[in-house]
């Protein structure tokens, strides 16, 4: 455990703030800080990433991920007092800030007032051939509020987008104001996590069947995606996309046309996020995980499209187990799949091939094949030696039947 010392805050004596470190991989924080008497009175636990999207002087665009974190510091987090808010504040890289404020509403809720961003656009080696410079900072009015002595959990995917920069968190785990120095076993949700933990499974026949027949849609275009890093390509995807979803009982199908569609991405030694986006589709995130050390899957899906009503339709699921294969290696699947977010929305892919770890030299290893090809590839030699098989049964038969008409022309008149 590394601990921080900060200076005093009025009212509360010493701050000791504590980043436990070890079994949480570089990329996830988690922080207490305690008051005067060392009782816990702030607690976060969260993974985050940045995306920002910038003008160069050619006035092209360019993307970047920020993902690092293994330089954080986190002077200025602080318990709060009577004159002063609780406050989350980490520095990190060459000139990032990312703060959270919290209020107390009433004698029972508090909120997440508002977070705030910054980020050195002058950094050349992040930000090259950038327009702008100095630093600029967004910030979101959150106004999210929570009953006092609970938790705030999200492990689902969230994301805050303002002028060109996309903010995503999982795995969020917070409680300001924390009560008698204990952390609350009290839990309380964020939507999506609702969302995921309420779905009832529905039973044929007492469904009401949708209003519409969805038109069926032709096989959609496979596209390339990939995800860079530091280190080079850390994520490929090949893959051709067919959304079905299901809003107010009228069932739709959209193909994804890779040619309009952008995609972004982060890597992390055990998550990797591969995200599209279109004029449609707010964002389509697969997010992948590392299990036992040894082999990776899908995890997590969340989507968010907007449709012709003008309404949003947004689904998130982060108990999936799809695609699983070893590290260093790929997963491919030529035959179509359905990937079952949820009974409201699913994915079916064709061409499917997919390596979000271990990538070398930005190509795919050795693929790990689906059962369907593999029965396929099973079934090929199969008919091949039936066929070969039924060939010398003929042949056989064909050369009796000459030799025994060759004896008969050799019979005594």
């Amino acid at each position: 455990m590394v601990c921080f010392r900060l200076s005093p805050v009025p009212g509360s004596g010493l701050v000791l703030l504590c980043l436990v470190l070890g079994a949480v991989s570089s990329y996830a924080l988690e922080l207490n800080v305690t008051d005067s008497e060392k009782a816990t009175c702030l607690y976060a636990k969260w993974q985050m990433n940045f995306t920002i999207r910038y003008e160069t002087t050619s006035k092209t665009y360019k993307t970047v991920t920020i993902s690092n974190f293994s330089t954080a510091t986190y002077n200025g987090s602080i318990c709060g007092d009577g004159q002063n808010n609780p406050k989350i504040a980490v520095q990190f890289g060459s000139g990032f800030s990312w703060t959270v404020n919290f209020t107390k509403e009433a004698s029972s809720t508090y909120s997440i007032d508002g977070i705030s961003f910054s980020y050195n656009i002058s950094d050349n080696t992040t930000f090259p051939d950038a327009k702008d410079k100095g630093i600029l900072t967004v910030h979101d009015a959150v106004g999210f509020r929570i009953p006092l002595n609970n938790i705030f959990r999200c492990n689902s995917l969230s994301t805050l987008e303002k002028n060109g920069v996309v903010q995503s968190y999982w795995d969020v785990h917070v409680q300001a104001f924390v009560q008698n120095g204990t952390v609350s076993t009290k839990e309380f949700l964020c939507e999506k996590d609702k969302t995921i933990t309420t779905v009832v499974p529905i039973t044929p026949t007492t469904a009401p069947p949708p209003t519409t027949t969805p038109t069926p849609k032709e096989k959609p275009e496979v596209g390339s995606y990939s995800v860079n890093n530091s280190n080079g390509t850390c994520l490929l995807a090949t893959m051709g996309l067919q959304l079905n979803f299901t809003h107010d009982k009228v069932v739709s199908v959209i193909n994804i046309n890779p040619n309009t569609t952008d995609f972004t991405g982060s890597c992390q030694p055990q998550t990797a996020l591969l995200r599209l986006n279109c004029s449609n589709i707010k964002y389509l995130d697969f997010v992948f995980a590392v299990k036992n050390e040894n082999r990776f899957y899908l995890k997590e899906v969340n989507v968010s499209m907007y449709l012709v009503n003008g309404s949003v339709f947004s689904i998130a699921n982060n108990n999936l187990s799809y695609w699983d294969a070893p590290l260093g290696s790929s997963y491919m699947c030529n035959k179509e799949q359905t990937v079952s977010v949820s009974g409201a929305f699913q994915i079916n892919t064709f061409d499917l091939r997919v390596q979000p770890f271990n990538v070398m030299e930005g190509k795919y290893s050795t693929a790990e094949e689906c059962s369907a090809d593999s029965d396929l590839n099973f079934l090929i030699p199969v008919a091949v030696g039936v066929a070969l098989g039924f060939l010398i049964i003929v042949v056989f038969i064909s050369y009796m039947i000459g030799r025994r008409k060759s004896r008969t022309g050799y019979q005594s008149v």
